[in-house]
């Protein structure tokens, strides 16, 4: 395909999934079960944290995160005792446990008492042209009071090479509004020309068939290629193909 062909083929990829209808069956769900702001900024980091492996085994785990934080992601975070942490016990998805569970609430709220929150993070760390920069920075700040090292390798840094999907796709869910009801756009100082790819298996793998992505690896440099083509297609607003690729592979065996 030319450029221009292969844009409009992944425009009408990106209108035939980006719709209501993709939430039914996404981990975004979880966030839209919210209103209040850091109920959607808080239910959004803890599922996208486990957004690894089956959607359904996801989307099942993240729901059980919610009821042990009583359906009130913020109120929980900020409020909670020590105590309370003791129903988490027995939580688990692959390798994200009770001891990562604990840690992320007491980490949730050192961010909102000290550092204005994780938008802020994201907005103040931020480059012209990318949250790379952000996401290590939270990284940074998510650990600097006392933590169990185990749980430090479920929060990706893209300065060591990760591709960060998840963090990546939170910001896309954070950050994107384009009027169709499934990304929330409530990040008003944080452009979408600044996001990045959430680069998985199935988005590299089409990335690769249709030519916007050489690189075998999934890691930080395949991500700055696959940015670097998808901003040439949509300056703007780059990560809307994100639906593409990912409705392509996931849906349609691309």
């Amino acid at each position: 395909m030319t450029k221009p062909e292969l844009k409009e083929f992944l425009d009408s990829k990106v209108l035939q999934y980006n719709n209501s209808e993709f939430i039914e069956s996404d981990p975004i769900q979880i966030p839209h079960q919210y209103k209040l702001k850091e109920d959607i900024e808080i239910s959004g980091f803890l599922t996208s944290s486990i957004a690894w492996g089956n959607r359904k085994m996801i989307i099942k785990n993240a729901n059980r995160m919610m009821e042990l934080i009583g359906n009130s992601p913020y109120d929980f975070v900020m409020n909670h005792q020590e105590h309370d942490l003791d129903n988490f016990e027995g939580f688990v998805h692959r390798t994200f446990n009770s001891v990562d569970f604990k840690y992320f609430i007491k980490a949730l709220k050192h961010i909102y008492t000290n550092h204005n929150g994780l938008e802020n993070i994201f907005q103040s760390n931020s480059t012209k042209d990318s949250l790379q920069p952000s996401i290590h920075q939270l990284k940074k700040l998510f650990f600097e009071i006392p933590h169990p090292e185990r749980t430090t390798k479920h929060v990706s840094d893209p300065f060591k090479g990760s591709a960060s999907k998840r963090i990546n796709m939170y910001l896309r869910w954070l950050v994107r509004n384009d009027n169709t009801g499934v990304d929330f756009g409530i990040w008003k100082n944080i452009s979408p020309s600044q996001l990045s790819c959430p680069l998985d298996v199935h988005s590299g793998n089409v990335a690769r068939k249709l030519g916007l992505l050489n690189r075998k690896q999934n890691g930080g440099k395949a991500l700055a290629e696959l940015d670097f083509n998808l901003r040439e297609l949509d300056p703007l607003d780059p990560v809307k193909y994100d639906f593409a690729l990912f409705g392509l592979g996931v849906f349609e065996n691309f």
